[in-house]
């Protein structure tokens, strides 16, 4: 594979500054943020670079480990956010995630789809933890929004002697389907509208394009499941929480 040198890559600094001349030129109000948001991207990765570095020299089952407790703690903290007023929102989180990864890595490792090395185990469980934080965020944030917007059709449905469980129902699938719907669309056009990032890296890292397309079949459906699973979690459990020990309807503000 052909390296990038600094110099090539400060050129990059052209890229940015289309966006932010706009914002000047069109009086947006971005550019500092657009300056400031693409430096610290900037440093980020080169920071992650050297962690990944470190983590892939430390024996296997340690770096693993350790970057898998981080990623999870972060993702679940970023999750809970969007559960602000939803009880245990950041376990909730947590523990839906960490249920998610045992499965998802338990299944690569048992069936031997990937070896049990950091190189492997730590991108791929990033794209799974990733995917699965943000469908818990917009999992929290969809409850929250329709259990305000569907008040009264909830209201009535309990009137007519509907348990919590039935007059939540419409929302639950409405929760998990929103959750699912951008993955089974990315899944229908998958190396068609643009090659997936896994692929395109394994392709430039020098793989073949059956090879790469491997890895990509097996992070893609693995992504989409996970999904699907943490958006049910988070839906079965959470509308408890909208009733109070009466099964009477709590009033709550809506999303963010």
């Amino acid at each position: 594979m052909t390296g990038i040198s600094n110099l090539s890559l400060l050129t990059m600094i052209l890229f940015v500054m289309i966006p932010v001349s706009l914002s000047y030129l069109f009086s947006l109000g971005i550019g500092k943020s657009a300056i400031w948001s693409s430096f610290r991207g900037v440093i980020q990765l080169f920071f992650i670079g050297y962690i990944l570095t470190f983590l892939f020299s430390m024996p296997d089952w340690q770096g693993i480990g350790l970057w898998i407790a981080i990623m999870l703690v972060i993702a679940a903290k970023q999750a809970g956010k969007r559960g602000k007023g939803i009880p245990h929102a950041f376990m909730l989180s947590l523990g839906s995630l960490i249920l998610i990864e045992v499965f998802v890595l338990s299944l690569w490792i048992l069936f031997d789809i990937i070896p049990f090395q950091s190189e492997q185990v730590i991108p791929m469980s990033g794209m799974i933890i990733g995917n699965s934080m943000v469908a818990s965020g917009l999992a929290f944030e969809r409850m929250k929004n329709e259990f305000h917007d569907s008040r009264g059709k909830i209201l009535a449905a309990l009137s007519l002697g509907a348990n919590p469980a039935q007059a939540s129902q419409m929302i639950i699938r409405k929760t998990i389907r929103a959750a699912m719907i951008p993955n089974v669309d990315g899944l229908k056009t998958i190396g068609l509208v643009q090659l997936p990032g896994m692929m395109t890296g394994l392709i430039l890292g020098g793989a073949s394009p059956i090879e790469a397309i491997r890895y990509q079949i097996v992070i893609s459906i693995s992504i989409f499941s996970s999904v699907s699973i943490c958006a049910m979690i988070i839906s079965l459990v959470t509308y408890r929480f909208f009733y109070n020990q009466n099964m009477q309807l709590i009033s709550n503000e809506g999303g963010n």
